[in-house]
């Protein structure tokens, strides 16, 4: 089954509102055309209104990079999927591993999230990973199955399916450490395979499945050439107008 591929440039806590639009006055020079790869950008909430005002007429989408599972009250610092439709996002990170490194996520806050983001009609972007001493265990497809297992419980699968899933091995994330093109297809296909066995081959065959962890120009062309490998969720690489584009244009 033929999917659009997707690269998400997640900026994480970088660029004010005049930085985010200069980013993209360069990046909308640097590349003209996408063709049929879809393109979305998960930047700072404060910068959120300001570029989807400015990307209106592009095929450029916005993306929250978290947030609540209610949908309003007393949560002081939070962001709900109402507020994050209504500045123009289409999708939202769910679970990014510096979430639940930093701030206490667990396999059960993302499952809450997941339900909160298709209740505002957002496309959920879900992160799962592995820690190195997980990976020296011999734990990685373990790890991973139980992340799907507990954040996607009772959600249907081709709700899921609408979104994608990111494999973003916690080792590999700012470190400028990647997964082998060899490591990651084992886990996308691992993950693809659950998915056909939770539900059905056609779900699975269009999930689309990213990987991130210090993806680059210099190495996303053979990352992305992987079979099960249907984009990429680029952290540092996509701050840079022309490296961002250069990984896009790697897309085989």
């Amino acid at each position: 089954m033929k999917k659009n591929p997707l690269i998400v440039g997640n900026w994480k806590m970088n660029y004010t509102v005049a930085e985010s639009l200069s980013f993209v006055a360069a990046f909308l020079h640097e590349m003209k055309a996408f063709g049929d790869t879809e393109v979305i950008i998960a930047a700072p909430f404060t910068t959120l209104y300001s570029l989807g005002v400015a990307l209106s007429e592009t095929t450029l989408k916005i993306a929250g990079q978290n947030l609540f599972w209610e949908e309003s009250g007393a949560y002081t610092g939070e962001v709900s999927g109402v507020f994050l439709k209504d500045v123009g996002c289409s999708y939202v990170i769910i679970g990014h591993s510096e979430r639940r490194q930093f701030f206490g996520e667990t396999n059960q806050t993302v499952h809450k999230k997941i339900q909160a983001a298709l209740k505002a009609d957002l496309l959920p972007l879900i992160c799962v990973g592995e820690t190195l001493e997980e990976r020296e265990r011999g734990e990685t497809l373990h790890v991973i199955e139980r992340q799907l297992k507990e954040a996607i419980v009772d959600i249907p699968l081709s709700k899921i399916a609408t979104g994608a899933i990111a494999y973003e091995p916690v080792w590999a994330i700012g470190t400028g450490k990647n997964a082998t093109p060899g490591q990651a297809q084992e886990v996308h296909a691992m993950i693809r395979d659950w998915f056909a066995r939770k539900g059905d081959t056609r779900t699975a065959e269009s999930l689309r499945l990213l990987y991130g962890g210090s993806v680059k120009s210099t190495n996303s062309r053979d990352l992305l050439a992987q079979k099960d490998i249907d984009g990429a969720l680029v952290g540092g690489a996509s701050l840079d107008a022309k490296q961002f584009a250069d990984i896009i244009r790697s897309l085989p």
